[in-house]
């Protein structure tokens, strides 16, 4: 018993989910694509996205802006580096928590998009209340061959891309390499910064595939931050083009004034902000730096589990 209840409450921390087969929780969508088993669940006035079994979108059904998790609100933090941003891409669409976010608050920046799966596309737009306006661009397409083809640069670009092995879910390897890290920096604008979400902890739970992340964009950005979740094990990772190194006391003075100006509109963007840790995962002093050919994603996950 005792078991059953802790493998709940790590699902429930996660985000990962054990299925949406729990009373009073109604399947209004369900399909199998090339990449996934979708299944969209309303429970409790929470409507939840389903990928494989795995928890990838919560919202409200009665506040749009609302339910979602926590970890989505530190991909507002590019703002501590740049405060003009204009122009966001996001790799992996899910139920578009963070382009909803992005679009209700910030009305002047246009957000880019890359999905491969069309049908989740589609969900966000019918059940998730994904907005149709010229400021968001969706693109069906590989968010690498993206990156490579594309010759635009952007303030920030903001990864949550995952998909589900025996392990659970983790972002493919492809979209973990220095080698991907070097080209999303080229799109990047002076002041820019790349925003990388990991499930994991700084010690015990998928810990090496922290370390291990956090080591690769070190190889690549001057600068790399760490937002630890409170309310899940995701750990939000930035990677600054500037070399300029910003102190705890700084981010809260920047934050404070992003607010006030009313260049930032997020309600909880001041605590989120303070969340803000530099120092290294202890497991990265022993972890590889990812590359094109040596990427053990796999094994990573599966150490570091307690």
């Amino acid at each position: 018993m005792k078991a059953n209840r802790l493998l709940a409450c790590v699902a429930c921390c996660l985000g990962l989910g054990l299925g949406p087969g729990s009373a009073g929780a109604a399947v209004v969508f369900d399909v199998t694509t090339a990449h996934h088993h979708i299944q969209v669940v309303d429970e409790a006035e929470i409507r939840t996205l389903s990928f494989n079994g795995s928890r990838e979108t919560r919202m409200s059904l009665k506040d749009h802006l609302q339910g979602h998790f926590q970890y989505t609100e530190y991909f507002h933090m590019p703002w501590l580096w740049n405060t003009n941003l204009t122009n966001v891409l996001m790799i992996g669409l899910g139920g578009g928590s963070a382009q909803r976010s992005f679009l209700h608050y910030y009305g002047d920046v246009n957000v880019d998009t890359v999905e491969l799966d069309p049908m989740v596309v589609t969900i966000a737009s019918r059940f998730f209340q994904l907005p149709a306006t010229p400021r968001h661009n969706v693109i069906v397409e590989d968010g690498r061959q993206h990156l490579r083809r594309s010759r635009k640069s952007y303030d920030a670009i903001i990864l949550d891309a995952y998909r589900t092995t025996r392990y659970g879910s983790f972002i493919p390897y492809h979209l973990a390499t220095r080698e991907f890290f070097e080209i999303a920096k080229e799109r990047l604008t002076t002041n820019g910064v790349v925003v990388y979400n990991v499930i994991g902890s700084y010690q015990g739970w998928r810990a090496d595939i922290l370390g291990a992340t956090y080591r690769t964009m070190n190889a690549v950005f001057p600068r790399v931050y760490l937002f630890p979740a409170k309310d899940s094990l995701n750990v939000v990772l930035l990677g600054t083009k500037s070399p300029e190194e910003l102190t705890p006391p700084e981010v809260h003075q920047r934050a404070a004034a992003l607010v006030s100006s009313g260049r930032v509109k997020l309600p909880a963007f001041q605590s989120r902000a303070a969340a803000l840790r530099s120092d290294p995962p202890r497991t990265a002093a022993r972890s590889p730096i990812l590359t094109d050919d040596f990427a053990p994603v796999d094994g990573l996950l599966s150490t570091g589990r307690r």
